[in-house]
């Protein structure tokens, strides 16, 4: 299992699919979860089931599926009936097996065990996601919805060419015009649901997302005697990429926490605004002004650059502390060496932070709380990851990235 979890989160469903190939022999597996935006599906086999089975027919399943209950069933999947079986997880995140020919479930426990493990660890990879696995999450959807999009117009426009073609009065075969008309209504309106479903899955309103971070605050907070002031978003608001929504509402929970976490407060004032470019967020508090900023500055960064949004952060002592976020509502530029930011893990992240900004070892090793060897260390896996030979091409990357340690903190 620790093979499974240690790794890049796309490639989870290959892991976990190793390791359940002498427990459920299987062809195909599919991993189904909501926390993920820009790639609900994680999969992994047969490319002719897991590259068509579609988000419509996951979600059927999974309301068939009880937490807990193994299913073994017959369901549509992939365009075509076929005998699957499945798992529904606390989180909610479905896990699908399509079995190799007179196979059995066996050792259910275990399997739903060791789906947990996954399952929770997605839900905190996610929560904790690299910059480079949230660049691609929100690359991803970007490119589903579009790809969705210009399909439907092409289905749609050849289907009502079809449609016009048979309502012909030229045409004598009534009741061959009657069922193909029918039949191609229906697919009409198949695939027009199918693109709004996906758009629905790339974006989110700007208030829904807002009254989800307040249900999402609300058990945080319940034992703790601050009073939360809400500051609605525009209803006219334009609506919020996948992975915009998560990231604010994530950069939220982490500055109210350290809000709360001061002695003296009483208050907080919570606030999203939209300018039609980005998404504007600031949160305050009335404390006594002594947040630590670099700490919460190094906890938000990596997720808001990121999505090329910027953030200012300032404690001033007697008058409280302040965190504002902007983060832009259309898809940043695509970056170099995605791939290979992609295999470093979070501390060798914000190594290389520091490593754009040029900082020796020691100077590192202050800033981060490590010793000077751990930071030699972590430096040598950033290079050997990075396939580059020195600290100035790693931090090269870093900036071309859009990694570095930030500086835009004040603490007076």
């Amino acid at each position: 299992m620790r093979d499974v979890i240690d790794g890049p989160l796309p490639d989870i469903a290959v892991r976990f699919s190793k390791f359940l190939a002498d427990i459920w022999p299987h062809t195909a597996l599919v991993i189904f979860t909501r926390e993920c935006t820009g790639r609900p599906r994680k999969v992994s086999g047969d490319p002719s089931v897991v590259e068509r089975v579609t988000i419509a027919e996951l979600d059927a399943l999974r309301t068939r599926v009880t937490e807990g209950t193994p299913f073994d069933d017959q369901i549509v999947l992939a365009g075509s009936k076929r005998k699957v079986w499945a798992l529904l997880d606390a989180t909610g995140t479905l896990l699908l097996v399509l079995p190799k020919p007179r196979q059995r479930i066996r050792e259910v426990p275990l399997v739903a065990g060791a789906f947990g493990v996954v399952a929770v660890s997605i839900r905190h990879q996610v929560a904790q996601a690299s910059p480079a696995y949230l660049a691609e999450s929100r690359a991803a959807s970007s490119e589903r919805a579009r790809t969705i999009v210009e399909l439907t117009d092409l289905h749609a426009a050849t289907l009502e060419s079809i449609l016009s073609t048979l309502r012909s009065k030229d045409l004598d075969d009534r009741r061959s015009r009657i069922t193909a008309s029918e039949t191609a209504s229906s697919a009409l309106v198949t695939l027009r649901s199918a693109g709004e479903s996906d758009r629905n899955l790339a974006e989110e309103a700007v208030t829904t997302a807002f009254a989800r971070l307040q249900g999402e605050l609300r058990p945080l907070l319940q034992h703790r005697p601050v009073r939360v002031d809400y500051v609605d978003p525009p209803v006219d608001g334009r609506a919020l990429p996948g992975e915009v929504a998560s990231a604010a509402r994530a950069v939220v929970r982490s500055a109210v926490l350290a809000f709360a976490a001061q002695a003296a407060l009483e208050r907080i004032r919570i606030a999203w605004d939209c300018d039609g470019a980005n998404l504007l967020v600031e949160v305050r508090d009335d404390g006594d002004g002594g947040l630590d900023t670099d700490a919460l500055v190094r906890q938000l960064s990596g997720r808001v650059h990121t999505l090329g949004g910027r953030i200012d952060v300032e404690s001033v002592d007697g008058w409280g502390s302040r965190v504002a976020v902007a983060i832009p509502l259309d898809v940043p530029v695509a970056r170099p060496d995605e791939q290979q930011l992609g295999d470093l893990n979070p501390r060798e992240l914000e190594v290389l932070g520091h490593l754009a900004t040029g900082k020796r070892n020691k100077a590192i090793a202050d800033s981060l709380g490590i010793s000077e060897s751990t930071v030699k260390f972590h430096v040598a896996g950033v290079l050997k990851k990075l396939g580059v030979a020195s600290r100035g091409e790693a931090g090269a990357i870093a900036l071309e990235a859009g990694i570095r340690a930030d500086t835009t903190s004040r603490h007076a």
